[in-house]
């Protein structure tokens, strides 16, 4: 879990820094490609538009989504530039962790005029002793 710490406070953390920078408003795909840059310039293993497969009835399907990001194999990032997050694309991450079986997700809203309020974590099968913590602009190593 203290690794999950790290890896969700460094994508927090980039986040941070690149709508200080950037600013709201961007297309999603402005965000995907720069945070990714961003977050392999800070020695994380980054996938971009990773196939999310789906099994049905024993046949495999390819052709339904892609995550946004998935870093080091354990936090899919989902990006979102819009004016207000809703329950639907929360659902849309819970179902990328399940069907992934990641344990942890992180939908980042670049449009939010303040980043901490437009980021949300979810958890897949977490034990619900296990803290959740969510970090912005702090390093993920002080605790």
């Amino acid at each position: 879990m203290e690794d999950l710490n790290v890896i969700t406070g460094e994508i927090v953390d980039a986040a941070f820094y690149l709508h200080s920078k950037l600013g709201p408003g961007l297309l999603e795909s402005v965000y995907e490609v720069i945070l990714a840059r961003e977050l392999a310039k800070r020695g994380l293993h980054v996938e971009r538009q990773k196939v999310v497969p789906i099994e049905f009835e024993g046949l495999r399907f390819d052709e339904g989504f892609r995550a946004d990001l998935i870093v080091e194999s354990a936090v899919v990032v989902e990006l979102k530039s819009v004016e207000i997050l809703t329950r639907g694309h929360a659902k849309q991450l819970l179902t990328y962790l399940k069907l992934l079986n990641l344990p942890v997700g992180l939908l980042i809203n670049f449009s939010a005029p303040v980043i901490k309020a437009g980021i949300k974590r979810l958890v897949n099968n977490l034990p619900e002793s296990q803290p959740q913590k969510l970090r912005v602009s702090a390093s993920p190593r002080e605790s």
